[in-house]
């Protein structure tokens, strides 16, 4: 049987639980749960994964995971882990942003009309409805201002101050739990240590309007060993969405996890077992240097989120640079995985009917790139004499003959000058 909270515990994913949670796990199946997620974007990124994976668990275990899309609360704004009033989003933005959201989940849940089948709501079709009224009288009074004042999320926006919009946030986020354990029997809510004042306010309502009893269960926020916030690159967040975050850089950032981070990370973003994972931490004492785990990790999240086909090019693209690769590798990748490859390096424009005019490489790679590449003639030449040059990852054994490698997608050329620097030419 999957036990849940042993799962969770073992995974260093259980962070706190009100009294009564695991005796509801272990004898009612399935229990209905559900996860918040702010529909600011159309896409989720990895900083949504321990809550995603959270989910995972929940529904392995037999039960039934709902996802809230805060379309109602998104247009207002939760106040966590926020300094400044956020951008309040329209309701059609919401709306463009739950499709985005739950075609990701679809990855990782099912999404079935069985009995443990995920749910997708937005608040957005109760809280619109609500009246002003009714609120203050039925919800509101249930809850002092002296709580809601006392939980962390407001009391770190003191001094920089909180709207009272923002200061409701709270109320109604606990109204979503109220809502959802009346209307669809949810007795439980789950998400990010962060959200823990969020969610006992849900459960504090249930409890003071005389509807029943309500459970919560937290995860711990994902840190890196050095301090640093998870889920970031230099280019900013890690996205799911291809067209965001490409699935070479994707994996690319997987690969690269710290080995002081990749057995932590392996065990809460990972499906493989208790048994697969302790054989790979072997193998990582054993041979660090190769990065099993990390590369183990980089694989199954990328299959799983873009698929075997995007899996296959990010690992073809990987040898590109960190590697011995040949035209034949270079031609294998498509368009979109080579940009993001080279997407650093020195690019540059020039005209194809120059290079249809069958030049000499080395006017090529000097007068028609400006220097950009070469200071002049005399340099490329030396270079090509030390077998030092390759255009396409072919090397050029003459300066002075025309260029015989065939364009990569009818456009481009990559040239490689000695071991480690690249230039990326389009031709228009």
């Amino acid at each position: 049987m999957y036990n849940l909270i042993e799962e969770l515990k073992w995974r260093g994913m259980l962070h706190d639980s009100m009294p009564g949670t695991e005796e509801l796990l272990e004898k009612e199946a399935p229990v209905r749960g559900y996860i918040g997620f702010d529909p600011t974007s159309d896409s989720l990124h990895i900083g949504n994964l321990a809550t995603i994976m959270l989910l995972v668990h929940f529904q392995k275990a037999g039960h039934k995971p709902f996802m809230l899309v805060g379309g109602g609360t998104g247009m207002i704004g939760d106040p966590s882990g926020k300094s400044d009033e956020r951008t309040l989003l329209t309701e059609e933005q919401t709306r463009f942003n739950e499709k985005g959201i739950k075609k990701q989940l679809s990855s990782f849940l099912d999404f079935s009309d069985s009995p443990t089948g995920a749910m997708m709501v937005n608040n957005f079709d109760w809280i619109s409805q609500i009246n002003i009224i009714d609120f203050l009288r039925d919800i509101g009074k249930h809850l002092t201002v002296n709580y809601m004042l006392a939980k962390d999320s407001v009391k770190t926006r003191f001094e920089s101050g909180i709207s009272f919009t923002e200061f409701s946030y709270q109320l109604l986020q606990g109204y979503d739990f109220y809502f959802l354990f009346r209307t669809h029997n949810v007795k439980m809510q789950m998400g990010g240590s962060d959200q823990w004042g969020n969610i006992t306010t849900g459960t504090e309502l249930i409890r003071k309007t005389g509807s029943g009893n309500a459970f919560a269960l937290t995860t711990p926020l994902v840190t890196k060993s050095d301090g640093t916030k998870f889920g970031k690159s230099e280019g900013g967040n890690i996205w799911l969405d291809p067209e965001k975050t490409s699935p070479y850089h994707f994996y690319q950032f997987w690969v690269n996890v710290a080995d002081s981070d990749i057995e932590r990370f392996t065990k809460v973003f990972s499906l493989k077992t208790k048994d697969e994972i302790e054989n790979l931490m072997e193998q990582q004492k054993e041979a660090a240097h190769m990065r099993p785990m990390q590369y183990s990790l980089a694989q199954e999240l990328t299959e799983r989120i873009h698929g075997l086909e995007a899996l296959k090019q990010a690992e073809k693209a990987s040898t590109l640079l960190f590697g011995k690769s040949t035209l034949e590798d270079l031609t294998a990748i498509d368009e979109k995985t080579l940009l993001a490859v080279f997407d650093t390096i020195p690019k540059i424009t020039i005209n194809k009917k120059d290079v249809e005019a069958d030049l000499p490489v080395v006017e090529l790679l000097t007068t028609l790139c400006d220097a950009t590449i070469f200071s002049s003639k005399g340099e490329m030449r030396r270079l090509v004499k030390q077998n030092g040059l390759s255009i396409n990852k072919v090397k050029v054994s003459d300066s002075d003959s025309p260029l015989t490698v065939t364009l990569l997608h009818d456009k481009y050329l990559l040239v490689q000058k000695g071991k480690k620097h690249y230039f990326l030419l389009q031709l228009v």
